[in-house]
């Protein structure tokens, strides 16, 4: 991909500066669309610190703090990515506006978590330049972004964004119809639905559930995804303990009453003014945790990338 290239983020919020780091990283032009002053008079900071963090491997970016759709200059621009508020009517909103002001050969994508695109781009005319594009928290970080298609998308369109996410050192995971959750969502949320369910109905603290992930299957996953790990280990294992196991696991088809109750309580985590979540916190252990949590993703980064680096010789 050419350095001068840029990309048009719209939302300078945690995600779309996380979002446009990613692409300020590998040497792309950012420009990212932001009504609030407050919020675009920081962007450029956020960016390169963000960037910084991950490692600069590309040269010549740059970032533009632009107020509105309008202040947009398509001369270069490779690929929109929206990271707006998770709300339809917003989402629609932009997508009807970037339809007529984007060049038509320019991919619109959403990183919406879980509305679907044919949605959001259903008033659209270019429905087939449209895709969901969905990051993972904190996005310049966690390496996997899902490239999810409706079924009015364009293949071609799906793998030359594809192939602009592989250029900025990203994993994009083809998703060939945008039902809700997509894909990684739908087997997380598999997992926290027993994961919560042990603990609300007593089998298990919330530390002892996070040990068993962490230092127990969990622990395989930077080395294998589920199913090759399942081949690695035998098939026929997996099938005798699912038969035993699957009568009994969780099939709510609504969150737990735990979940709701700390919601409904104002207990979200770290960000309630309560402190609280599925454990107590105070903010010497907040800021001791989330660093620890930033340098082991920050290392497990570095496993995924060394390996890569390997099948590329």
């Amino acid at each position: 991909m050419s350095t001068q290239q840029s990309v048009v983020v719209i939302g300078g919020g945690t995600m779309g500066s996380d979002v446009a780091a990613i692409f300020y990283a590998g040497g792309w032009n950012a420009q990212v669309v932001e009504p609030s002053s407050e919020v675009r008079g920081r962007l450029a900071q956020n960016v390169a610190a963000a960037a910084d963090s991950i490692g600069v491997f590309g040269a010549g970016g740059s970032v533009d703090a632009r107020a509105t759709i309008a202040d947009i200059d398509w001369s270069d621009v490779g690929i929109v990515i929206e990271c707006a508020p998770e709300n339809l009517k917003i989402k629609q909103a932009i997508f009807r506006e970037l339809d007529t002001a984007a060049p038509k050969h320019v991919p619109l994508t959403s990183n919406s978590s879980g509305i679907p695109i044919s949605k959001i781009g259903e008033q659209c005319a270019t429905r087939g330049r449209m895709l969901g594009l969905h990051f993972f928290m904190p996005a310049h970080w966690v390496p996997a972004v899902e490239v999810v298609r409706s079924e009015f998308s364009d293949e071609a369109v799906a793998q030359e964004v594809s192939a602009i996410m592989r250029s900025v050192r990203k994993k994009p995971v083809q998703v060939k119809r945008d039902v809700p959750g997509f894909l990684a969502n739908r087997i997380q949320h598999a997992m926290m639905r027993e994961a919560i369910a042990l603990v609300d109905e007593g089998f298990a603290s919330a530390e002892d559930v996070d040990l068993a992930v962490r230092y127990g299957f969990g622990f395989r996953y930077i080395a294998a995804g589920p199913l090759l790990q399942k081949d690695l280990a035998g098939v026929d294992i997996h099938c005798a303990a699912a038969a035993g196991i699957y009568p009994y696991l969780s099939n709510n088809t609504e969150p737990s009453p735990l979940m709701q109750n700390l919601v409904e309580n104002g207990d979200f985590g770290v960000k309630s003014a309560s402190r609280k979540g599925f454990y107590d916190w105070d903010e010497a252990g907040i800021e001791r945790e989330q660093a620890r949590y930033q340098a082991a993703l920050k290392k497990a980064m570095q496993i995924l990338r060394d390996e890569d680096d390997a099948n590329a010789r």
